[in-house]
């Protein structure tokens, strides 16, 4: 099946699609990776979701990438005598250690955690930000407060807190059974929770032992100012706008997801944006205007990935979503504006010969009558730096790595295709061929760019270019040998 767009649509499994056709549907209509959300459901219900979906796949024939997303650790308030409290504006309120139930001006914060990284005039956010305090004075068992937007708090709601790093790992026990189960399942990628250091990154990918992909999920702003060195150590990242829109003033999210989605492109990494993208298909066959512009914007500003959540998890309408997220896609992407954007926000930073061999790809599939440029490779990188090019013409990436393959699914304009390992370039320039007529992107008379690296085989030896026919006969009698 070939796609009509190059942005990808993530599309997250749960009780409103996890049987077989409902699965196929979604994939059928536009989904190029199921997320499994860890937060939701035990290890024998993701189970099965995933057999399914890698049925999909072999019935179709296509690449499908699994991302599964843990929890991360999940700070709450303890119980209350009376299960809630009315808190009023003005008003003082403790939070303290003591597990005796809450009452009106205090409850149990079962987080020392918390109590140790507080300061005065730090912020505590309660119930997604609907209810919102002020330290005055703390210590490493209380923090006194007061009540600067009230409201009804009741037993084990959330509580963030923006204005410190927590010392805290990224990874629950929870979330270090759940990352080993995924990766023996045989997910490709990764998204982890709570980041806020690329220490939190490396010690997943440290117990991932390059199983799967890891993807760094923006939602703190101590990730947002620690986003060039998370980044650096991430394969991926994911503008998650939910706690990111409770942590930081709502106002302030537009500007800094516009600017992690160039930085992450810049990098030549696959950035996702997500959370509430289609939040009125969870009841309504249709979105709102304000919604499609959203879903518009992240992939004018040049996205690898848009995401739904709750929409296709749990709405009514899970199919619906992905067909509306696939029709908008399809209808920017056709917009001539649209390659303004991206052209104009194309940054040269080219130090390396692949840097130079992908630029010069994109340059001359765009100034030639070029239909598509091909990538032999085998972990994905110099697809990747093509993708960051976004040129006018599709990716082909062909691979014999069928891990490579699936994380590919991930990125911008490519089309994964598995072949046979080759020794000779002349094989990967037919195999290429072959597949671009394959898939309808090409006919025999039409021309394609290879690039490769010569010795095959081998990571990072990106190194050759080719401008070559998409008949079999005529490669092969260019060179006979």
């Amino acid at each position: 099946m070939r796609r009509l767009r190059n942005v990808k649509i993530v599309a997250t499994l749960g009780p409103s699609s996890s049987d077989y056709a409902t699965i196929r549907a979604l994939f059928e209509a536009g989904a190029d990776v199921f997320r499994l959300n860890m937060s939701h459901g035990d290890q024998d219900e993701q189970r099965a979701r995933h057999a399914l979906i890698r049925q999909v796949e072999a019935d179709t024939g296509r690449p499908i990438a699994i991302l599964a997303d843990l929890q991360g650790p999940k700070l709450r308030v303890g119980q209350f005598a009376s299960g809630a409290a009315d808190l009023e504006e003005g008003e003082p309120f403790r939070f303290d250690l003591d597990p005796t139930p809450g009452e009106g001006h205090r409850v149990c914060l079962p987080h020392p955690e918390i109590f140790a990284a507080l300061t005065p005039g730090a912020r505590l956010l309660v119930n997604d930000g609907k209810i919102r305090l002020k330290v005055l004075d703390c210590g490493p068992d209380f923090a006194d407060c007061i009540i600067t937007t009230g409201g009804t708090i009741s037993d084990r709601k959330g509580v963030n807190v923006p204005d410190v790093v927590l010392p805290l790992a990224a990874l629950s026990q929870k979330d270090r059974s759940d990352l080993e189960f995924a990766c023996e399942m045989g997910v490709d990628w990764l998204a982890l929770s709570f980041v806020q250091r690329p220490e939190d990154v490396i010690e997943a990918r440290a117990l991932a032992h390059g199983r799967a992909a890891i993807l760094a999920k923006i939602e703190k702003p101590a990730a947002v100012d620690a986003f060039a060195d998370i980044l650096a150590v991430s394969d991926g990242v994911m503008v998650a706008r939910g706690d990111l829109g409770v942590e930081c003033p709502v106002h302030t999210v537009p500007p800094v997801q516009k600017r992690l989605v160039r930085a992450a492109r810049a990098a030549g990494k696959p950035v996702i944006v997500a959370t509430q993208m289609l939040e009125s298909m969870i009841e309504s066959p249709m979105p709102t205007r304000a919604e499609v512009s959203d879903v518009a914007t992240a992939i004018y500003e040049g996205a690898d990935a848009v995401m739904l959540s709750a929409e296709s998890a749990a709405g009514r309408y899970p199919v619906e979503a992905v067909a509306t997220m696939n029709s908008v896609a399809i209808s920017v992407e056709s917009d001539p504006t649209f390659r303004e954007v991206i052209e104009a926000s194309r940054r040269a930073d080219r130090r390396t010969v692949a840097d130079a061999i992908v630029a010069a790809a994109r340059e001359i599939a765009e100034t030639t009558d070029i239909k598509a440029i091909c990538c032999y490779t085998q972990t994905g990188g110099t697809v990747s730096l093509v993708a960051r090019e976004r040129p006018r013409v599709p990716i082909i990436a062909l691979s014999p790595v069928e891990q490579t393959l699936h994380k590919l699914c991930l990125t911008w304009g490519v089309h994964a295709v598995r072949c046979e390992e080759v020794e000779r370039f002349t094989m990967a320039v037919v195999n290429a061929a072959s597949a671009a007529r394959e898939f309808g992107f090409t006919e025999a008379h039409d021309l394609i760019v290879v690039t490769a690296g010569v010795p095959f085989n081998v990571q990072g030896t990106t190194n050759i270019l080719r401008v070559a026919p998409c008949d079999e006969r005529l490669i092969l009698s260019a060179d006979p040998g």
